[in-house]
C-alpha cells in the first residue's frame, strides 16, 4: 500500500469518529464507533488470508468504515444512506468512480436480508457478524439486546432474548473459508453456552437435574485425568524401556570387546611362547638335522601370523579427534566417544553436552551413532580374530604334520 492510500484511509478513520461523535445518537450502544472499528479489524484479519490486490483491500477498508454511518437518522434504510456519506466523502478526494461503485456494493452487502455474490461482499459481511465467534460475544449481544429496547421498543424476557440469539446464531454460517477458519470454533462455544443458559431458565430445570449436571461434569473431568495420568505412565515406561534398551546393548558390545580382548592375548601368549621356545631349542638344531628347517620355519610363520592378526585385533585407532560447532549444531557430531573430542576445547565440549542434553533426538541420535560404530570396531575385532585362531588352527596342524613327516625320513647328517 503506497502513501496515498494509507492517508486515505487515515482520513476515512479520523471523518468517521467524529461523524459518530456528532451525529449518532448516544442510544445505539452496539453500533457505535466501537463496532465500526471491529468490522474494520475483522476486514483486514479476513482479507489477509486472501491474495487480494492493493485496491482491493482499500476497498475493503473504506467501506467498512463507512457501512453503519446511516445509523445518523436510524436502522431503516441506513445501507443506502451509509454509500451516500461514502460518496459526498470520496468524491471530494477525486475517488475512483469504479472503485466507489465496489464500496457501495460492500456496504449493501451487509444487510441481513442480502446474498453476496463476490468475495469482496462475503469478507465484509463475515467481519460486520464476526462478535458471533469472537470472546466479545457476549458483551456485544447484550448491547444489541439494550440497543433494541432502546430505539425499537423490542423488551424481551430473558427466555426471549436467548431464544432470539439462539435463532439467529444457528442459522448463520460464514460465507469465507478463513472466517470458518477464524471464528467458527468459538462461535460453537457461544451457541453451547447459549443453550446451557437456556436449560437453566426451563421451569423443569431443577436443582437436582443442576447437581446432576455437574457430577457429570466431574465425572468427565475426572475420566480425563486418569487417561492423562495413564499417558504420562506410558511415556515413562516407554522412556525407561528405551533406556534400558540403550544400556543393555552398551553393556553387550562392552562385553563383546572384553572377550574378544582376551581372546587376542590369549593368542598373542600361546604364540609368543612358541616361538621363544622354537628360536631357543630348535633352531640350534637346524645345522644337526636339516630335516626339521622346513617343519620349523612353517611353525614359525604360523606363530608370527596369528600374531599379526591377534595384534590387529587389539590395535587402537584414533581419530582427528575434534568437532567443530557447527557439526554440533547440525547433529553431525557424536561427542559419547572420547576419540572424537579430545582435541576440542573444554568450553567447546562443555556447550556440545549441554545441547545434546537439552534435545532427545540429539542425545538418542548420538548414542545410536555411538552404537553402530561400536558395532563396526567390534565386527573388525572378531574378524581379525577368525583369521587369527584358523591360521593357527590349521597351521599348528600342518606344523605338527610336517614335523611328523620330517622325523619319519632318514637323518641326512649323523
Amino acid at each position: 500500500m503506497n502513501r496515498s492510500q494509507d492517508e486515505l484511509l487515515k482520513e476515512a478513520e479520523t471523518y468517521v469518529e467524529q461523524f459518530y461523535a456528532e451525529r449518532i445518537p448516544s442510544e445505539y450502544v452496539y453500533h457505535n464507533f466501537g463496532h465500526v472499528c471491529d468490522v474494520v479489524e475483522a476486514v483486514q484479519l479476513i482479507g489477509a488470508g486472501y491474495e487480494l490486490s492493493k485496491d482491493e483491500f482499500e476497498v475493503l477498508q473504506l467501506a467498512a468504515w463507512f457501512h453503519d454511518t446511516g445509523y445518523d437518522k436510524g436502522p431503516d434504510q441506513h445501507e443506502q444512506r451509509a454509500c451516500e456519506h461514502a460518496k459526498a466523502f470520496l468524491q471530494k478526494r477525486d475517488y475512483s468512480s469504479e472503485k466507489l461503485r465496489q464500496i457501495f456494493d460492500c456496504i449493501l452487502a451487509t444487510a441481513l436480508d442480502y446474498k453476496p455474490t463476490n468475495l469482496l461482499e462475503m469478507i465484509i459481511r463475515d467481519a460486520d457478524v464476526s462478535h458471533l465467534g469472537s470472546k466479545l460475544y457476549w458483551d456485544r449481544c447484550s448491547r444489541v439486546r439494550e440497543e433494541l429496547g432502546i430505539t425499537r421498543n423490542m423488551l424481551m424476557s430473558e427466555k426471549e432474548w436467548i431464544d432470539f440469539e439462539l435463532d439467529f446464531i444457528t442459522s448463520h454460517e460464514f460465507h469465507t473459508e478463513v472466517a470458518n477458519e477464524l471464528y467458527n470454533g468459538r462461535k460453537k462455544k457461544n451457541i453451547k453456552q447459549l443453550k446451557k443458559y437456556k436449560q437453566r431458565l426451563n421451569p423443569g430445570f431443577t436443582l437436582a437435574e443442576e447437581k446432576a449436571q455437574r457430577e457429570e461434569k466431574q465425572k468427565k473431568k475426572e475420566k480425563k485425568a486418569i487417561k492423562k495420568t495413564e499417558k504420562e505412565l506410558k511415556d515413562i515406561n516407554l522412556g525407561r524401556g528405551v533406556e534400558t534398551m540403550y544400556r543393555t546393548t552398551y553393556r553387550t558390545h562392552v562385553n563383546l570387546s572384553s572377550i574378544a580382548d582376551n581372546k587376542a592375548n590369549i593368542m598373542l601368549s600361546i604364540n609368543a611362547i612358541i616361538v621363544s621356545i622354537v628360536v631357543s631349542n630348535l633352531v640350534p638344531q637346524l645345522d644337526e638335522d636339516t630335516r626339521l628347517i622346513f617343519p620349523t620355519i612353517l611353525l614359525l610363520a604360523v606363530c608370527l601370523t596369528a600374531l599379526v592378526f591377534a595384534i590387529l585385533s587389539t590395535r587402537p585407532k584414533i581419530t582427528e579427534g575434534k568437532f567443530t560447532r557447527e557439526d554440533i549444531q547440525e547433529k553431525r557430531s557424536n561427542l559419547l566417544f572420547f576419540g572424537n573430542f579430545y582435541n576440542m576445547d573444554l568450553d567447546d565440549f562443555h556447550w556440545g553436552m549441554m545441547e545434546m542434553i537439552k534435545d532427545s533426538d540429539f542425545l538418542y541420535s548420538s548414542m545410536t551413532r555411538d552404537l553402530y560404530f561400536l558395532g563396526i570396531v567390534l565386527a573388525k575385532k572378531y574378524k581379525y580374530l577368525r583369521i587369527c585362531y584358523s591360521v593357527f588352527m590349521y597351521g599348528l596342524i600342518v606344523a605338527v604334520i610336517a614335523y611328523a613327516v620330517a622325523f619319519s625320513l632318514p637323518e641326512a647328517n649323523s
